[in-house]
């Protein structure tokens, strides 16, 4: 079981020709309407790849909110909501997707301000995967994780406030090209992804690449939370921090996944090819 805490967002995906300029209008070719958010598209991930999920996020009672839900129960999420009587629009993107290279912009209300009110299940988890997101929930879960001996994996996408004492708790820092630290980062292990150039690893003395495959993009929406999703199930499966002999082959499992996301277009037409990996 993965338990997945973080962000759920209601993702308006448009795909265009080109992607506008600032006061440019353009005509989408086509428009969906899916859950969204770090931990969201990986909790799915996992459950496409065959895996078993917990998310725990706010979401409420808002219309827009049940969408998410049921987008997110349809893949085979187990849906936590912390805050199900909040009535409030949950966060919402905005995503443009190139159909050319499969290239986005994305503008998105996070889950600032927004508070979540109860614990976190890790009763048969087998790794936690967090995004930062919710900061007094995921600070709860990696307690509870290491309180338990369940190994933390972090999707660290960018910088916040609350990785100053969130990352004492975590034991994988899976870093995007963009991730930058106050301090450097001394996590048992540390990778970083860079899009379609080689995966970075380090884990005490030891250090490498992993190739990413080589594929034609066409969507590169959620790709990077994919390979969270992917990373964190074969944490999980392996049951513990993974050694330096293991993690090239836990990095190349998810950079197949991440492979397969961005081969297919669209929110959702990407979760039943996972299923063959």
């Amino acid at each position: 079981m993965v338990v997945a805490v973080g962000l759920c967002t209601v993702d308006l995906v448009q795909r265009v020709s080109v992607l506008p300029a600032p006061g440019e209008k353009v005509q989408s070719l086509s428009v969906e309407v899916a859950a969204g958010g770090p931990a969201a598209n990986a909790a799915v991930a996992v459950a496409a790849l065959g895996g078993r999920v917990r998310l725990s996020t706010v979401l409420g009672s808002h219309p827009l909110a049940r969408l998410a839900a049921d987008d997110l129960t349809s893949c085979g999420v187990e849906l936590v909501d912390t805050r199900p009587d909040r009535e409030t629009p949950p966060a919402v993107s905005a995503v443009s997707v190139r159909t050319s290279d499969g290239e986005r912009t994305v503008v998105s209300h996070n889950a600032a301000g927004v508070s979540a009110s109860s614990a976190v299940d890790l009763s048969d988890a087998d790794a936690l995967l967090l995004d930062g997101h919710h900061p007094e929930l995921a600070l709860l879960a990696a307690r509870a994780a290491r309180e338990r001996g369940v190994p933390v994996v972090l999707d660290a996408g960018s910088w916040k406030p609350v990785l100053a004492d969130l990352l004492s708790f975590v034991d994988i820092c899976a870093c995007s090209a963009a991730f930058t630290s106050p301090a450097p980062v001394t996590t048992p292990v540390v990778i970083r992804t860079n899009g379609p150039n080689p995966v970075t690893w380090s884990v005490g003395d030891g250090s490498g690449s992993v190739p990413v495959p080589a594929v034609t993009a066409k969507d590169t929406s959620g790709a990077g939370d994919v390979w969270h999703g992917a990373f964190a199930l074969a944490v999980a499966r392996l049951g513990r921090v993974p050694s330096a002999a293991e993690v090239p082959a836990l990095i190349e499992y998810a950079n197949r996944a991440a492979a397969v996301r961005v081969q297919h277009e669209g929110a959702r037409a990407w979760v039943a090819p996972m299923r063959a990996l």
